[in-house]
C-alpha cells in the first residue's frame, strides 16, 4: 500500500520538483519504506512506498521497457498472475517475477482504459503515457483506495492520495463548499465527488479520468456498476457457491511477501474471514482484537474463534478515550470533517496489528453485501406497512401524529431506526434516506446561521441516497437500499475510515467480502436469502455454520463505537468551550443561540443530542486545525 501524488501541466511547462516532494512527504505515513519521483516537461509523479509484493523490486514510479509509460500505484492487484498469460500472448515481456504494478503498465498498453475490466483488486493509480500524451487516473470498483484532484490557477492538475498532499499546492480554491457542510452534518461524511473544499474533488469509485496534453479531459467516467436485478437461485446452491467464493477471495488476499494477519472482532464477518484464512494459511494465523469494558465487549467470542483455529491471538483492552479531544484529531487524519466515531477503535486495532504484521485481512463489506444492518429489517417492515396504508393517509395522519407526539415517534432501539411514524409517512426511498440521516434537515437548518441557510436554499443531502436507490433500477426494496449504501455509505464512510485509520499506522487492510465478484453475486441474491424474517445475512450464516460457532453466528449484532451521551455530560465545560468558542462562532456558519440550546437540552437530559454534538465537535476541530496552518476561518468560508 502506498501514497501517490502528481502535477500535470497540459501546456508542457516545467513542474516544481520541490513542490512534488512536499506533496509526497505529506503522505509519508502511507509509505514509510521509501519514495520515488519522476519529472519531465508538463508532468511530475511522486510515490511513497509500503512494500508488500516484490519487496526487493517494485520501486515506483515504474516504467515500461521503453520508458514511454510510467505509473505510481496505491493498492494491490490480486489476480495479476491470471492476467500475465493474456499479456504474454500479446507479446509483452515482463522484467519482474511477480509485480502487480508492472501488470497495469502492460495492460494499459494493450487495452487502454479497458484494462480496468481485467483488474481485481483495490487500487488508485496515475499513469503517464508519453507517446499518447495522456495522464490516466483510475480508482477501484468499490472505492477502497482514494485519489483526490484539483485544477490549479494556472490550468494544471494536481492529485494525491489524501487531502494532506494537496494542502501543499498553491493556487487551489480551498474555500469551504456550503453543500458539503450540509452533507457532512446529514450523513457524517462528505460524499464523492466532493470534498469540503470547493476546488478539490474525489475521483468516485469505479471511475477513471484521462487528461490529454492538448488540455482535453475525458471523465470522470464510470467503468463498472452494481447489479440492477435479482437472480433466482436455490438456497442450497447459494450456500455452496458462497463458501467457494469466500475461499477464493480470501486466498487471493493472502498473497503477500511480508507478515500478514486478520482483524478478529468476534462478529460474523471477521470470524468467517478468519475461518477461511486459517484453512489456507501455511502456519498459525495472527489475529488482532481490541476489547471494551461492559456489555459491548466481544473479546470472549474472538477468543472462541482463536482457540478453534489455533491462531496467535493478540489482544488489547481499549484505553479510556477522550472523545472530546479525539474529535479534534479527525481533521488531521482525514483532511476534512469525518464523523464516524468508530474510526477511533479502528485506529487502535490497526496500531496493534502493525506491531506484528504489515497486512491485515478484515470482514468489511459483509453487512452491505449480505444485508446485515438492522436498518434493512426496519426498511422491510415499513415497506410492508406502506403497502396496507394509502399514501394520502400516511402523508397526512401519520406525519401530523409524529409532529404532535414526537416522543412516540421512536422505533425500538434494537432496530437502530431513529423514527417510525415519520418514515412511514414518506415514500420508500425518502423514508430510507431519512433513516440513514444523522441530523435531520429541520435540526440542521436551526443550527446553521441565516447566511448559510440562505446559501443552501434547495440543497437536500438525502437526494443523493434517493437517487442511488432509483438508479438501482429494481423493484426489490432491499436491493435498492443496499445499492444506495454501497454507492454512498460504504465508500464515503466505512472504506474511508478503514483506509485512513489503517494507513495512519502504515498498515494495509484487505477485505475478501469486497471482491467485486462477490459483491455483484451477493447483492443480486433474492431478498429472502439475505434477510430471512428478522435474521440478516441468512445465506452467509448458513454457509459459515460448519466453520463458525452458532454462538457467534446467531447472537445480537454489536457495534464498534462508544456511547457518547454520558461522556459529553461529564465534559460539559470543555464541550461548551469548543462549540461556543471562536472557531465555531467566528466562522459565521452557526447560530450561537441554537448551539447553546442544544447543549442545554443534552446536559439536562431532555434529549440525547450526542450524535449531532459529536459532528459539531469534529467540525470545530477541522476549523481550528485549518486556521492554524492556513487561511483564517473567515477566509475559508468566504463566498
Amino acid at each position: 500500500m502506498c501514497g501517490v501524488a502528481g502535477l500535470f501541466r497540459p501546456d508542457g511547462g516545467g513542474v516544481d520538483d520541490a513542490l512534488l516532494r512536499r506533496m509526497t512527504t505529506a503522505l509519508a505515513h502511507r509509505g514509510p519504506d521509501g519514495d520515488g519521483f519522476m519529472t519531465e516537461p508538463g508532468i511530475g509523479l511522486g510515490h511513497r512506498r509500503l512494500a508488500i509484493i516484490d519487496v526487493g523490486g517494485g520501486h515506483q514510479p515504474m516504467w515500461n521497457e521503453d520508458h514511454s509509460v510510467a505509473i505510481v500505484f496505491n493498492g494491490e492487484i490480486y489476480n495479476y498472475a491470471e492476467i500475465w498469460p493474456k499479456l504474454r500472448a500479446l507479446g509483452h515481456v515482463f522484467r519482474s517475477d511477480h509485480s502487480d504494478t508492472e501488470t497495469i503498465l502492460h495492460a494499459w498498453e494493450s487495452w487502454g482504459t479497458e484494462c480496468l475490466r481485467y483488474l481485481n483488486g483495490q487500487f488508485a493509480f496515475a499513469l503517464w503515457d508519453r507517446n499518447r500524451g495522456e495522464l490516466f487516473l483510475a480508482r477501484d470498483r468499490l472505492g477502497k483506495k482514494p485519489i483526490h484532484y484539483a485544477w490549479t490557477a494556472d490550468g494544471g492538475l494536481a492529485f494525491a492520495s489524501e487531502l494532506q498532499g494537496l494542502a501543499m499546492v498553491p493556487g487551489i480554491d480551498r474555500t469551504l463548499l456550503d453543500s458539503a457542510i450540509d452533507d457532512f452534518f446529514a450523513l457524517g461524511y462528505v460524499p464523492d465527488p466532493h470534498t469540503i473544499f470547493r476546488g478539490i474533488h474525489k475521483l468516485p469509485a469505479a471511475h477513471f479520468m484521462v487528461i490529454a496534453r492538448d488540455g482535453s479531459t475525458r471523465g470522470p467516467q464510470r467503468y463498472w456498476d452494481l447489479p440492477h436485478a435479482v437472480t433466482p437461485i436455490e438456497e442450497g446452491d447459494a450456500v455452496a457457491t458462497l463458501r467457494d467464493m469466500l475461499q477464493d477471495s480470501t486466498r487471493l488476499r493472502l498473497i503477500s511477501d511480508v507478515p500478514l494477519g486478520c482483524f478478529l472482532s468476534g462478529g460474523v464477518d471477521s470470524s468467517g474471514v478468519v475461518a477461511a484464512a486459517a484453512g489456507l494459511a501455511s502456519g498459525p494465523l495472527a489475529t488482532f482484537t481490541i476489547g471494551f469494558e461492559g456489555s459491548e465487549d466481544e473479546t470472549p467470542y474472538a477468543r472462541m474463534m482463536s482457540r478453534r483455529y489455533g491462531t496467535t491471538q493478540h489482544e488489547e483492552r481499549a484505553a479510556a478515550v477522550d472523545y472530546i479531544e479525539a474529535a479534534r484529531l479527525q481533521a488531521r487524519i482525514f483532511g476534512e470533517p469525518f464523523g464516524d466515531q468508530s474510526s477511533v477503535p479502528t485506529a487502535s486495532v490497526s496500531a496493534l496489528a502493525r506491531l506484528h504484521v504489515t497486512v491485515a485481512v478484515s470482514g468489511d463489506g459483509g453487512d452491505e453485501v449480505f444485508a446485515g444492518y438492522r436498518r434493512y429489517r426496519w426498511h422491510r417492515i415499513t415497506e410492508g406497512v406502506r403497502a396496507h396504508i394509502p399514501a394520502g393517509l400516511r402523508r397526512t395522519v401519520l406525519a401530523e401524529f409524529a409532529r404532535i407526539y414526537p416522543k412516540l415517534d421512536r422505533a425500538p432501539r434494537f432496530l437502530r431506526a431513529k423514527h417510525t411514524l415519520t418514515e412511514l409517512s414518506l415514500d420508500s426511498a425518502r423514508g430510507y434516506a431519512r433513516m440513514v440521516t444523522k441530523t435531520h434537515q429541520e435540526r440542521r437548518r436551526a443550527l446553521f446561521s441565516q447566511a448559510l441557510r440562505s446559501r443552501l436554499d434547495g440543497h437536500d443531502p438525502q437526494q443523493r441516497v434517493i437517487a442511488a436507490m432509483e438508479e438501482a433500477g429494481s423493484d426489490d426494496a432491499l436491493l435498492q437500499a443496499q445499492f444506495a449504501d454501497v454507492r454512498t455509505y460504504l465508500v464515503g464512510d466505512i472504506l474511508t475510515k478503514v483506509d485512513r485509520a489503517s494507513m495512519r499506522h502504515s498498515l494495509e487492510v484487505r477485505s475478501p467480502f469486497l471482491d467485486y465478484r462477490m459483491v455483484s453475486w451477493g447483492m443480486g441474491l433474492p431478498a429472502g436469502l439475505k434477510l430471512a424474517g428478522q435474521e440478516g445475512k441468512h445465506v452467509l450464516k448458513k454457509a459459515l455454520e460448519p466453520l463458525v460457532p452458532s454462538e457467534i453466528l446467531y447472537r445480537r449484532k454489536q457495534g464498534f463505537a462508544t456511547p457518547l451521551g454520558r461522556v459529553f455530560r461529564a465534559g460539559e465545560d470543555r464541550l461548551r468551550a469548543r462549540l461556543l468558542g471562536p472557531a465555531m462562532l467566528g466562522s459565521g456558519l452557526f447560530d450561537a443561540a441554537a448551539l447553546a440550546r442544544m447543549l442545554d437540552e443534552h446536559m439536562d437530559g431532555r434529549f440525547d443530542h450526542s450524535e449531532t454534538l459529536w459532528l459539531l465537535l469534529v467540525f470545530e476541530g477541522f476549523l481550528a486545525d485549518q486556521a492554524s496552518v492556513g487561511p483564517t476561518v473567515r477566509e475559508m468560508v468566504a463566498a
